[in-house]
This record gives structure tokens, sequence and C-alpha cells, in this order.
């Protein structure tokens, strides 16, 4: 399970790039968001979905250790390493 912690600020630019807002702590909660003028809106349900969505996929990504440790069986076992896997290999 990767360790990123996706917010409110990455759901709305995964939706619309062009958005155009402050947000402060904590990037959780949509009441903090000032959309500047002229700016895209997402709502909140949509905003609230996709960070959820985002979230998942970042929780079911292997960490870094899991990754290391299945280059490592691979190359024992003489098989082929995914390129993440070969990333983890320091020359």
């Amino acid at each position: 399970m990767s360790d990123k912690i996706v917010n409110l600020n990455d759901a709305i630019l995964d939706i619309n790039p062009n958005c155009q807002f402050e947000n402060k702590e904590p990037y959780t909660d949509y009441s903090n968001i000032s959309w500047f003028d002229g700016s895209p809106i997402v709502s909140q349900a949509e905003a609230e979905a996709r960070m959820a969505e985002l979230q998942a996929i970042e929780d079911a990504k292997p960490t870094l250790e899991e990754i290391k440790t299945s280059a490592r069986t691979k190359l024992i076992a003489g098989e082929a390493l995914t390129e993440d896997e070969a990333n983890t290999i320091v020359l």
C-alpha cells in the first residue's frame, strides 16, 4: 500500500487541471476552498468522489519495500523484472 495521501487539491486538478483555487488545511475540507474568479468550479460531491477513487488507486500500489522484495525474489529465481523493480536496483 502506497504512503501517499490524496487530498481535494489532487482530485480537483485531476478532474480539471484548469481550475484555479486556494485551499488551506485540512486539504480534505471542501469548505476551505476559495475559487478564483472565472475558474471552473468542481462540485463538492464530484471532488470528494474523485478523491476517494484516487486514494483507492494509491492504496492499491505496492510500497517501495514490496517492490524491492519482489525484485529480489525474481532475481534469485532468474525471472524478468518490471521497470519499477529494476529501478530499485542500485549499481
